[in-house]
């Protein structure tokens, strides 16, 4: 007797094609690669512009980062695209109209950097008014040479007043970490916080002008818009008190970055401690000479517990959006009735 094998032919369904344009969190890229069909850009410097137009005509998913510029030219050629599943809370890098107009979804990470970014926001407030970067620098050029009382005087955080420019869910953060400093927080924010929780947080509704006047130090907390660029510009800065500080964990652009720098050699307020640029990477030329800043190289979010949180809040929201369902994070709801017909 003759046994006949059969061959059978199985025909699996095919994967949705995903695009990630940088390195995340390794459980998260195994989680994306066991769920779709990956291409990653698995390294911490930018896809490259050419790479991303290359890569995008056949994905229905991409996880963009806050560098990538996601615009008409780009979601033409992205056909097939269904969700641009942003890595950051922030998302002016992405054309949302347009994407809104093609029937795309776009989502972005809040809530997860609140407390990180928050934190890094009092650290620039204590670096700049104890001077711990210009002091640390002076120690370890061997010029602490003698304890004195009246040498390398510095200011006191607690008991001043804190200007807190946006009052979302970051400027909330940073008021709460204020209350352990005893300080009095002036916001300024479209919205007025429930009367319970200004007391609590020992905080006061002021337009933007009385904020700049009596703060000592003014907190940046609002997203890049058109109303925000250059919000503090050099006239604000001449508002600003002598001994003041600025800080901004914000966007880059809603500080004009010139005035800023001609504000410190001139001694018209007292330092900044900036974790963003208007034409980041590059600083505006003379920042770096300046004593009087802290600069960092936007690292709001950078902890591990946070990148990871972000990582599966992404990962979240594309797979949502690519199984029909509504994402946690979307960002333009008017979209869903495109959806639909």
């Amino acid at each position: 007797m003759v046994t006949r094998v059969c061959a059978m032919t199985v025909n699996y369904p095919m994967l949705p094609k995903v695009l990630v344009t940088a390195r995340l969190a390794g459980e998260v890229i195994d989680a994306l690669r066991e769920a779709y069909d990956l291409e990653a850009h698995l390294d911490d410097h930018p896809i490259g512009r050419e790479r991303l137009l290359d890569s995008i005509a056949d994905k229905e998913g991409l996880i963009p980062i806050i560098t990538d510029t996601i615009d008409r030219d780009l979601l033409d050629r992205a056909p097939k695209l269904r969700v641009v599943a942003n890595f950051g809370v922030g998302y002016n890098n992405i054309d949302v109209d347009g994407a809104t107009e093609r029937g795309i979804l776009v989502t972005n990470t809040p809530d997860v950097l609140t407390d990180a970014t928050a934190d890094l926001t009092f650290a620039l407030i204590l670096a700049l008014a104890r001077r711990v970067v210009e002091l640390d620098a002076l120690t370890r050029r061997g010029d602490f040479k003698t304890w004195a009382p009246m040498l390398n005087l510095s200011r006191e955080v607690s008991g001043k007043n804190l200007g807190i420019v946006g009052m979302g869910r970051i400027g909330r953060a940073v008021a709460r970490r204020a209350m352990g400093f005893g300080m009095h927080v002036l916001y300024c924010d479209p919205c007025r916080l429930d009367e319970a929780l200004e007391k609590t947080l020992n905080a006061e509704q002021v337009g933007l002008e009385e904020l700049i006047r009596k703060a000592d130090f003014v907190s940046l907390h609002v997203p890049l818009t058109e109303e925000t660029r250059h919000l503090i510009s050099s006239g604000a800065l001449q508002l600003m008190k002598k001994e003041s500080y600025l800080i901004n964990v914000s966007r880059g652009p809603v500080v004009d970055e010139s005035a800023l720098v001609a504000a410190l050699k001139a001694g018209t307020i007292a330092g900044a401690g900036l974790d963003v640029y208007e034409k980041e990477p590059s600083l505006a030329p003379g920042l770096t000479d300046l004593a009087n800043v802290v600069l960092l190289p936007h690292v709001g979010s950078a902890t591990v517990e946070t990148r990871t949180k972000m990582a599966r809040l992404a990962f979240e929201n594309l797979r949502a959006a690519l199984a029909g369902e509504v994402p946690p994070n979307l960002v333009n709801p008017e979209v869903l009735p495109k959806r639909r017909r």
